[in-house]
């Protein structure tokens, strides 16, 4: 793990505030160190972990899912594995979307894309840029807080921004900590101290990176007009516990894509990879057996 420690939340902020940013021209070579781990065999399900984790964050639903689906894992950038390659300056999705593209291109195939969190963002990045062959998309809670701005969700979009300015002031006066006001923001008070102490440990140490996964996550500029051009099949997970800000941002976000459903895991919150396993499981295995069963019939036609 590579990670920029020498990061400042006020250059995050900086960076947020600045509405003229633009893409970053990314290479189309083949990138270097990036984590890749399969497991089982059936239709290919590309996993995206989101920020202060890695691939094994999957391992509960893939054990759930069984043998039955060719699992495939991997970390974001600066996390595992994955080799950083952002800084404050040239943090943008395009960087998360070609690690992902690169996972796709090697897994080969038709595949079934699926993010938690921020890796949901990173997925969502892919659909929109749209250079792979996506049989169908999952994503569970994206942090996408500027489609909240764009469609005028003035109180919701707050919530985000509120929470990421104190968090961020926090880190700068050298509370090591601070980043546990956004786990606890995702999943409601006491959560990240109800982690093991190993866990806790690395989610602070990942806190620079995490950083930058909002400069991201604030410069992604997602709209109702952009949406509605991703007709991959497209199935929105939200949990039933979640913050109210997290559960409007996902529904609206199933409501601006044509081919998208919006399905609930009650009783959980953001972190529910972990927590509920199985329901998040069968959900996404029914999705893509759906999308499986409508791809043999279209062959079956055309034969």
């Amino acid at each position: 793990m590579n990670i920029q420690t020498t990061i400042t939340a006020n250059d995050v902020l900086d960076k947020i505030e600045d509405r003229t940013m633009k893409d970053v021209p990314i290479s189309n070579g083949i990138l270097r160190g990036i984590d890749y781990e399969e497991h089982g065999e059936g239709p290919t399900i590309v996993l995206v972990p989101g920020s202060c984790s890695t691939g094994a964050a999957w391992r509960p639903v893939v054990s759930e899912l069984g043998s039955t689906f060719r699992c495939i894992t991997t970390s974001l950038l600066g996390y595992g594995g994955t080799s950083e390659r952002r800084t404050v300056e040239t943090a943008d999705m395009a960087h998360e979307a070609e690690i992902v593209e690169e996972v796709v291109r090697r897994a080969t195939g038709p595949i079934h894309l699926v993010g938690h969190s921020f890796g949901g963002t990173a997925a969502l990045a892919v659909a929109l840029r749209n250079r792979m062959p996506l049989l169908s998309l999952t994503v569970l809670e994206p942090p996408v807080p500027e489609l909240l701005r764009h469609l005028g969700e003035h109180l919701h979009y707050g919530a985000f921004r509120d929470m990421t300015r104190g968090y961020f002031k926090a880190f700068d006066m050298g509370d090591e900590q601070a980043i546990e006001a956004m786990i606890d923001f995702y999943g409601g008070v006491g959560t990240f101290g109800a982690w093991p102490e190993r866990v806790r440990n690395y989610v602070v140490a990942t806190t620079p990176v995490n950083l930058l996964d909002w400069a991201c996550a604030y410069s992604f500029h997602v709209t109702r007009s952009c949406l509605s051009k991703v007709e991959l099949p497209t199935l929105v997970i939200k949990g039933g516990k979640s913050h109210p800000a997290m559960q409007h941002l996902n529904e609206l976000l199933g409501q601006c894509m044509p081919n998208a459903i919006v399905e609930t895991i009650e009783g959980a919150a953001h972190f529910m990879i972990s927590t509920h396993a199985p329901q998040v499981a069968r959900t996404v295995a029914r999705h893509v057996r759906q999308q499986e069963c409508a791809r043999s019939r279209g062959r079956d036609h055309h034969n």
